[in-house]
């Protein structure tokens, strides 16, 4: 494979000067950043939250069929994971403040004017696109490119901090969503994502950094003071080489093939239909989001153990547990579903929510393994591969039910892609075979 070699180190005469802003009481700056990393994740979770609540509404206004507004969520959550690896390359080039406030603009734009659709071609539009487009550059790659841009040490954990915004945004904004999509219908509930979107704008503008450099520090758990590197032009191209590099590696389709199948499990399942299938057996709305909101409270508490279990052990044999895990918790599911709450479906919300976005973590701490520099570029494309895997499971999922009447062969089906996707994690290699990064220069 052709190995691109990193950039070699700046002269003496081109380093900064000495930091100048030093931590204050102990606590380094960029613990503050992951807090307003972690606070404009959870208003970014807003948007994501309200797609399986809209399914049965707009069947019932519209008459559109579970299948085309599946398609719609589909088009999002493609465009989501497109757009990730050239978000980071952008974040590289303008600077994640300008991308992330961009990006969370474009998304409460797409979410206001579903107010106005009559047609369900409008719905892929608003939703699909504009949303699938600034939830793109809202992507994990956001935190992969701050944990790497900031922390030298405890980076698994802060990754699964971060990951763990998107839990507890689901779980802020689940059952306010769906009392309002009950009580009011679904467009206050699409006018509260849109508000939530640019409440959130303010705090990354004025209170994010890009760089500890902006800040005269080093990384937290550095050993000496990194230089800011110079804006990196030719984002697109930069994206499409680390891509192409990527791919002569086996570890790279190992990564995306299974991460493709945690997408369909979860974004593309769970998410989007488990509410409309718990309806299905009687169970109330708002009941149902509830419990999808439990999801996100466990969600947050397994994501944060996977980040320090990842600091300390193998995380090719971490992914293996989750996915074994997650595939036998789906395979039960059918079985479980009731028309009300009973302690069989508590123990799964239970034990599916801590494993959720578990295999996050471990993910990323592989792709910066194997690809050094261009490692949150890579986990884009991976991250790419999750979402059309739940991108397929969102439109295949409604038209199941619209076939059959019914979702359990959808919840068989992704219980065996998981284990599958545990038997695929225990073949990537420990280690790269000689490339110590893909640090290509645009």
């Amino acid at each position: 494979m052709t190995q691109i070699s990193p950039p070699s180190a700046p002269a003496a005469g081109d380093l900064p000067a000495p930091p100048a802003d030093r931590p204050r009481l102990g606590v380094h700056r960029a613990w503050a950043v992951a807090a307003i990393t972690f606070v404009t994740i959870i208003g970014a979770a807003a948007f994501a939250s309200l797609p399986g609540l809209l399914i049965d509404p707009l069947h019932t206004e519209f008459g559109w069929s579970r299948g085309m507004i599946g398609f719609a969520v589909s088009v999002n959550l493609a465009l989501y994971g497109l757009t990730a690896p050239f978000a980071a390359a952008l974040m590289d080039r303008f600077g994640i403040r300008r991308v992330v406030a961009g990006a969370l603009l474009i998304i409460a734009v797409g979410s206001a004017l579903t107010v106005r659709m009559t047609q369900s071609w409008q719905l892929v539009v608003c939703w699909g696109v504009l949303v699938g487009l600034g939830s793109g550059s809202m992507a994990l790659a956001f935190a992969a490119t701050v944990t790497n841009r900031w922390f030298e040490a405890r980076r698994g954990l802060v990754t699964g901090i971060l990951t763990a915004g998107g839990a507890a945004g689901q779980l802020v904004f689940l059952p306010l969503l769906s009392w309002i999509t009950e009580h009011h219908g679904w467009r206050p509930a699409a006018l509260t994502v849109a508000v939530a979107a640019v409440a959130v704008v303010p705090f990354v503008w004025f209170l994010l950094r890009d760089h500890p450099a902006d800040v005269g520090l080093a990384p937290y758990g550095a050993a000496r003071f990194v230089p800011k590197p110079p804006p990196v032009v030719g984002a697109a191209g930069r994206t499409l080489r680390a891509l192409r590099e990527a791919a002569r590696t086996s570890t790279f389709w190992l990564l995306a093939g299974t991460f493709a199948i945690c997408g369909a499990s979860t974004n593309g399942l769970v998410k989007t239909h488990f509410v409309p299938a718990a309806h299905d057996h009687g169970l109330p709305v708002t009941t149902a989001a509830s419990l999808l909101a439990v999801i996100g409270v466990f969600d947050i508490a397994g994501t944060v153990a996977s980040g320090w279990f990842t600091d300390r052990l193998s995380p090719r044999r971490l992914l293996a547990i989750y996915y074994g895990l997650r595939g036998l918790s789906l395979m039960f599911l059918p079985v479980l579903l009731g028309d009300s709450i009973h302690p069989p479906m508590v123990l799964f919300i239970v034990f599916y929510g801590l494993d959720w976005v578990a295999t996050v973590p471990p993910t990323i701490a592989l792709c910066r393994e194997h690809y050094g520099d261009s490692g949150a570029i890579v986990f884009g494309w991976v991250l790419a591969a999750h979402q059309i895997g739940a991108a397929a499971v969102a439109y295949l999922g409604g038209v199941v039910r619209d076939t059959f009447g019914s979702y359990d062969l959808v919840w068989y089906s992704a219980g065996a892609l998981c284990a599958i996707a545990a038997l695929m994690s225990l073949v990537i290699r420990r280690r790269p075979v000689a490339v110590p990064a893909l640090a290509v220069v645009g």
